[in-house]
């Protein structure tokens, strides 16, 4: 059961694909209406900032199983001029956007699991997880 598919971010509308592919993983792992839309609050947030930031990326899914749990796996990748602050851009209410701040500090509490990884001038991973409950 185990797959990864991709949504490649190069115009806004791709932000709505995105995350309706997500919301469809989440049903099919028999994620609840409430962590259903978490999950597509999170995956719009993150194809968001792709499009705004980098202009082209990636947001992909994933099954990933342990002994408990099931759950879903989101990965945002871009090539983009990377976060020079991360600590920075993990504060609450910190937007250069102009938007109003719950970014990735909001994503990483809609989810159950968060890293991030990136380098200036390179690119940006980041990692999120929710476990179905």
């Amino acid at each position: 059961m185990n797959f990864k598919s991709c949504v490649h971010i190069r115009k806004e509308w791709d932000i709505v694909g995105a995350r309706q592919l997500g919301r469809d993983k989440a049903k099919e792992l028999g994620f609840g209406t409430v962590d259903q839309a978490r999950i597509a609050t999170a995956i719009s947030e993150l194809a968001r900032n792709i499009y705004l930031y980098a202009g082209t990326g990636k947001i992909c899914f994933e099954i990933i199983e342990d002994l408990e749990h099931k759950g879903l796996e989101i990965i945002a990748k871009d090539d983009g001029p990377g976060i020079r602050d991360i600590s920075q851009v993990m504060e609450d209410g910190y937007s250069t956007s102009g938007g109003l701040g719950a970014g990735l500090p909001g994503v990483k509490r809609l989810m159950d699991h968060f890293d991030i990884i990136s380098t200036y001038g390179e690119g940006t991973e980041i990692r999120t997880a929710k476990w179905v409950r």
